[in-house]
């Protein structure tokens, strides 16, 4: 399937692995030309005709304007935003009581405000073309009510922030939606394991149980980025302020 993203420039977050680098790889995929944000980018094959990595840590001041401006020196435009940086160097599965300040601050900054200006930094240049952003949260934002709590608190809000701002941003011209993956494999779990001192493997197999995913697996990066992929295009021009939920059946709809 065309999905007629030939020769749009997309910037994303999070692009040095996991979910991001398969929507890079995605989109390389269908002629589109991207810079990829991350706090460690990592070196690309790709032609920089094609990809640009940037190493940028949203979480701090005037990075959003920084990384905007560094993919309009590039290519000089923007179509596409997808925000999917996520969780955050101080990401922990440690009960209430035990959070300081310091980690619900770093779960708000990377989750949620690191959208929230990325966005507010693109709105100008995604109005000229018409484009869209995409938000990446996660089931925990349906599941609050456990660890990582500020994780999960932080992506509800995310998710929150996507419906919220839909009519403003529609009233320039600019679509916006979010994905929600359930448990994804990515190096997350490799944290989570290591924390709980047990094999990665171990935590894994039981997941999908544990999760009621009805596919009894986790899902591929690459099931993540082909969704994204079809909220960019046009084909996908009247979804506008929806979330659209990859979880394997985990929430059925909750």
């Amino acid at each position: 399937m065309d999905l007629n993203l030939e020769g749009k420039v997309a910037v994303v977050t999070g692009a040095s692995r996991g979910i991001g680098a398969a929507v890079v790889e995605r989109l390389v995929r269908e002629g589109v030309r991207v810079v990829g944000v991350s706090r460690n980018a990592e070196a690309t094959e790709r032609s920089a005709d094609v990809v640009r990595m940037l190493t940028v840590d949203l979480a701090e001041d005037h990075a959003a304007d920084v990384a905007v401006d560094a993919a309009v020196e590039a290519f000089g435009r923007i179509d596409l935003l997808v925000n999917n940086a996520g969780g955050g160097a101080r990401l922990t599965l440690a009960p209430f009581d035990q959070l300081s300040e310091e980690d619900w601050d770093d779960a708000l900054a990377v989750n949620l405000l690191a959208a929230v200006r990325m966005t507010k930094a693109a709105t100008p240049w995604l109005e000229q073309t018409r484009g869209s952003v995409i938000n990446v949260s996660s089931i925990g934002a349906h599941r609050v009510d456990g660890p990582p709590l500020a994780y999960n608190v932080a992506k509800a809000a995310l998710s929150a922030f996507g419906k919220g701002v839909a009519p403003e941003l529609a009233a320039r011209g600019i679509r916006i939606a979010t994905v929600t993956p359930g448990p994804t494999r990515t190096a997350m779990w490799d944290r989570f394991a290591e924390a709980a001192g047990v094999p990665v493997e171990a935590v894994l197999a039981k997941v999908p149980e544990q999760m009621g995913m009805l596919t009894g697996r986790l899902i591929d990066p690459a099931e993540v980025a082909d969704a994204i992929a079809y909220l960019a295009s046009p084909l996908a021009g009247n979804i506008i302020g929806a979330e659209i939920v990859i979880d394997g059946g985990a929430l059925r709809g909750a």
